[in-house]
């Protein structure tokens, strides 16, 4: 009698669980499937669209649209040089910068340290107006590197701490034993250092790669003429107080993740098989 009810009560209890699994997977899934069906369902206004997701029909009205009739490609262009730049002087940078702190030591150490941290503190967009100033300045508005510059910036303090903490787990005898050999501190930086924080430098290339690609207040407050928009800027204008077109700027943003599955799929096993090594460390 017992057993039984234990089994009831355990049947009950699963049952519970996948209930609430359920209903937070269906508030999770349903905007991202609702987006995608819009990408496909004919008419603009979002009013006009069914709730029911595909209700409506498929179309590919909307992509011909973009491809043909917007400047998608060229937002698309602008916003791929921006992120590339972005991640790769961030990379390096930060790298170095990390390097510098976890294997030296100098004066003002623990205060550029602590520096960086409180510069990590406040937000942003607190410093929009100086950044203003300062692109106007040195002729950064309205130009891509403006917005590289702006990036890269922001990202240093709180990366440069995140990659030096990951250094600092990797021996110093390594160091000392290329040392010996008469290797330089950039052979050892680029031979022994990266290759041993491979997973930590490649996480940081993706949120550095990934952080501008939909950012909207930055290229808003630097970018002014429309060849220099990006993608968040030019779909933006589809869905703003004067045009209603929420399918083209579902389609918009649908194509905008093809990029990133791709890349993952193409990097998931090399970046779990680089965390795996990683883990074996002396």
């Amino acid at each position: 009698m017992k057993g039984h009810s234990y089994s009831v009560v355990s049947t009950l209890n699963k049952t519970v669980i996948y209930l609430i699994f359920i209903i937070i997977s269906f508030f999770v899934f349903y905007p991202l499937v609702y987006v995608v069906s819009a990408s496909f369902s004919p008419g603009n206004s979002i009013s006009s669209l069914n709730i029911v997701p595909f209700g409506d029909g498929i179309t590919f009205e909307h992509f011909v649209y973009l491809f043909t009739q917007t400047q998608y490609w060229l937002w698309f262009k602008n916003t791929l040089i921006i992120s590339l730049w972005t991640a790769l002087l961030t990379v390096i940078i930060a790298s170095l910068s990390a390097y510098v702190f976890s294997r030296f030591n100098f004066v003002f150490k623990k205060s550029l340290l602590v520096s960086l941290l409180i510069l990590q503190i406040f937000p942003s967009f607190v410093g929009m107006i100086a950044i203003y100033v300062i692109l106007l300045r040195i002729g950064g508005l309205d130009t891509l590197w403006g917005l590289v510059l702006v990036y890269v910036a922001g990202n240093i303090p709180y990366n440069t701490w995140m990659v030096k903490s990951y250094m600092d787990t990797v021996p110093k005898s390594l160091d000392e034993a290329a040392r010996i050999d008469g290797a330089s501190h950039f052979r050892i930086y680029g031979t022994i250092i990266l290759p041993v924080t491979k997973p930590i430098i490649t996480f940081l290339g993706i949120t550095s790669f990934t952080g501008p690609w939909m950012d909207f207040i930055f290229p808003k407050m630097v970018l002014r003429s429309p060849a220099k928009q990006t993608l968040a800027l030019g779909l933006f204008s589809f869905v703003s107080d004067k045009k209603n077109e929420f399918t083209n700027f579902a389609a918009g943003s649908l194509v905008i993740t093809i990029p990133f599955v791709i890349f993952f799929l193409l990097t998931q096993k090399s970046m779990m098989a680089s965390m795996g090594a990683a883990a074996v460390k002396e």
